[in-house]
């Protein structure tokens, strides 16, 4: 990534853009991520070098971390959106791809924690497609 990156959460209150490249983005599959996303798996770019600029909201930013652990999750507390976490230590960001406003310029690079996958995350390609909600 070369030029900015912008992102915000769901309600708008906190906006961010991120310079610097992307190293990697993973889709985790991992039963934390699970919980963080509600969702199959979570989507999450890393940059080592990157820089984060906070546009607005960063005094709301609220952070989870799963005792013992490195985990951590960064999110609004108006709409509960994920948010960016600057890694401790200064290795680096973690921006979760679904807070991203404009498209990143890498594509998922691997599966993390495939074999923790849940059991329904499987042949999901069979599934129907609909272009909008049920009828």
């Amino acid at each position: 990534m070369t030029r900015p990156i912008r992102g915000s959460c769901q309600c708008g209150a906190i906006t961010f853009e991120a310079t610097g490249p992307f190293d990697g983005f993973f889709l985790c599959h991992c039963a934390r991520c699970r919980k963080d996303t509600g969702s199959a798996h979570a989507a999450n770019l890393f940059s080592a070098t990157g820089r984060l600029t906070w546009l607005s909201g960063e005094a709301d930013v609220r952070m989870y971390r799963v005792p013992e652990t490195r985990h951590v999750k960064s999110f609004c507390p108006a709409c509960g959106s994920a948010v960016p976490t600057a890694i401790e230590d200064g290795a680096g960001l973690l921006i979760p791809a679904g807070a991203l406003d404009d498209m990143p310029d890498i594509r998922p690079t691997a599966h993390l924690c495939w074999a923790d996958r849940a059991a329904w995350d499987a042949d999901l390609e069979t599934v129907p497609r609909l272009d909008g909600l049920p009828g």
